[in-house]
């Protein structure tokens, strides 16, 4: 008895999670179909699988590698960001976090507290000061203006830190007594441990680096410099809305996130679930 409730409970769930994952994936489908049909027709007849064949194409894709736009450029330069931003701010904040977890040093609640206060105010908030800085640092219209006010994520400072006060601090007094240093610690014991939590806040930030619009929009000026969002935005102007490229650069936009999904999923949930450890 207790089985057939255990397999119907079982087949329940997953139906509710295939119809969840259907409802997750509409969009989707519905942006790629749209990538198939002329502008004009996805204007009049809006989003919908009612896909007229016989002038459905690929023409829109063709035009982006065609080289007659900027659409690769603002490509490269979302890939670069994104990657430099991604590496240098799980680097850098998993020090931060290890700090916090593995050392006690004065003024140490004080400055986590700090930490939390940060990860509760908006970006918007900042935007300012922030401008302020990249234009005396003369960081406008470059990819560093974009990328160092996120080289340090308080955020993944805060998750880092959960996650490493999970882990026992007898690794790091037997390092010690075999005369590693404390730079051998990290960089060989407790980077390896933290490989979960590395894949679960890179598919984050890089998701968050892949998609940020406001920051680079207010840094880049010129047409060669700003990044893809920024750039398929710039195809919506009072003037004439370029749909076609439009529809069909978003769908082309969706691959490195699932990319990125896709080769580190086997430690996300690890990583999300580890992370949750109450220090």
């Amino acid at each position: 008895m207790n089985k057939a409730k255990s397999r119907t409970r079982t087949t329940l769930l997953m139906i509710f999670f295939i119809i969840v994952a259907v409802i997750t994936l509409l969009p989707l489908a519905l942006l790629a179909c749209a990538s198939l049909r002329p502008g004009v027709e996805l204007m009049r007849n809006g989003l919908n699988f009612n896909i007229d064949w016989a002038n459905a194409n690929f023409d829109e894709y063709r035009l982006l590698f065609s080289g007659e736009n900027a659409y690769f450029t603002w490509y490269k330069n979302s890939l670069v960001i994104t990657v430099v931003q991604v590496a240098l701010a799980l680097f850098l904040s998993a020090c931060v976090g290890y700090g916090f977890a593995m050392y006690d040093f004065k003024g140490k609640n004080f400055f986590f507290m700090l930490v939390l206060l940060v990860m509760m105010v908006p970006t918007e908030v900042i935007l300012l000061p922030l401008y302020r800085l990249i234009v005396n640092m003369k960081l406008m219209n470059t990819m560093w203006g974009i990328i160092l006010p996120y080289i340090v994520v308080p955020m993944l400072v805060f998750f880092f830190r959960q996650y490493l006060s999970g882990i026992p601090k007898d690794f790091l007094e037997a390092a010690r007594v075999d005369g590693c240093s404390e730079y051998g610690i990290f960089v060989k014991i407790m980077l390896p441990l933290m490989k979960p939590s590395f894949a679960a806040m890179g598919i984050y930030q890089g998701m968050q680096s892949w998609n940020n619009f406001l920051w680079p929009m207010i840094v880049t000026n010129s047409i060669d410099k700003i990044t893809l969002p920024v750039g398929l935005q710039s195809l919506i102007t009072p003037y004439g809305n370029n749909y076609d490229i439009l529809i069909a650069g978003s769908c082309f936009a969706i691959i490195p996130i699932l990319i990125l999904f896709i080769c580190f999923q086997r430690y996300f949930i690890e990583g999300m679930t580890a992370g949750g450890v109450k220090g």
